[in-house]
């Protein structure tokens, strides 16, 4: 059976990002932005933006909001829009898809004035919503790890937006404290400067470490990937310090659990069962806060569910949104 061109491409491209990581450092960055270059190409995504008030907005969208719902997707702390690329491959391309760098993050405006709790992040998002006209009929929101956690929020805050909320391993609950992430946080804390916060400022060895927790099959491209964004994060270290610190603060840690009672839209968790990021006994939480709530374990699977299982995460996906979103109506004008 002949292997796909474009198999063979991400082969050639991972052994040479493997070559090339060592010894030549600005080749390696160059060859992951060519492949996220040609993932956009593949999935027929454009880049486009929103302002408002000075302030820019930046996403992937594919497709015009029509008769059926569009689908907002929300990345996770210091990651961006691409994030999603290998999930909606396996979206039809008749479903309006709007992957947002969030504030802050990718080519979204970065402020150090602004605040970035949970709450704030959602409200900001919110304008971006209207902005783009995305509030005038309810649209599926999606969101992974800390953009679960704000798109919680988010459908608490603004309920008639949403008509499926989909949360893929979300923070902002009251997790067991000793999973392996805490404690590796815990490690990097007593060998790092008091004053110094381990998540956001670490060296390329530790980051490479930490980000392996959250894969499954850590493979030669998905590492060399995430370590791509880890490399796009280091020259905004003030910025990523002061978003960990306010989403952390005791006024948006627990946040999503302080809002589920507020969300009405019919709610599905994703979770991987090896996840030792955030722990997935946070998808049994919910589901006993809500009970209605659609609870879906994946094996072999771990933080990134984007990319340790991204064919099976979009059927799933895919699936609530056909049970949830088809009788979406626009909304009542006041």
């Amino acid at each position: 059976m002949a292997v796909p061109v474009t198999k063979v491409l991400w082969r050639v491209l991972g052994m040479l990002s493997s070559l090339f990581d060592r010894r030549h450092p600005p080749w390696s960055s160059l060859l992951l932005r060519f492949m996220i270059w040609y993932k956009r190409q593949l999935r027929g995504v454009k880049v486009k933006y929103a302002e408002r008030e000075g302030y820019s907005f930046c996403y992937l969208s594919r497709g015009e909001p029509g008769t059926q719902p569009s689908v907002l997707m929300l990345h996770g702390f210091s990651f961006n829009k691409d994030m999603w690329l290998n999930t909606i491959k396996h979206f039809p391309r008749g479903i309006h898809l709007v992957c947002l760098d969030m504030p802050g993050h990718g080519e979204t405006t970065r402020l150090l004035a602004e605040t970035y709790t949970a709450a704030d992040q959602a409200k900001m998002i919110h304008q971006f919503v209207e902005r783009t006209g995305l509030s005038r009929k309810p649209f599926h929101l999606v969101g992974i790890s800390t953009g679960g956690m704000v798109a919680g929020v988010y459908a608490a805050l603004y309920p008639s937006d949403v008509c499926a909320l989909s949360l893929l391993c979300p923070p902002g609950l009251l997790y067991p404290p000793e999973n392996e992430f805490i404690k590796y946080l815990r490690k990097l804390r007593d060998s790092a400067n008091s004053h110094e916060n381990p998540f956001v400022l670490l060296s390329a060895k530790q980051g490479e470490d930490l980000l392996k927790l959250g894969l499954y099959h850590p493979t030669k491209i998905n590492v060399q990937i995430l370590k791509g964004y880890l490399e796009d994060r280091r020259p905004h270290k003030s910025f990523f310090l002061k978003c960990f610190l306010d989403l952390s603060s005791m006024t948006s840690r627990y946040s999503l659990r302080d809002n589920m009672n507020k969300i009405r839209a019919p709610i599905q968790v994703i979770w991987g069962k090896d996840d030792k990021v955030m722990d997935p006994s946070g998808a049994a939480l919910l589901a006993k806060a809500i009970p209605s709530t659609q609870v879906q374990l994946l094996d072999k699977c771990g933080h990134f569910i984007t990319l340790d299982r991204p064919k099976k995460s979009a059927k799933l996906l895919l699936e609530f949104y056909k049970s949830n979103c088809a009788t979406a109506k626009p909304k009542k004008l006041s």
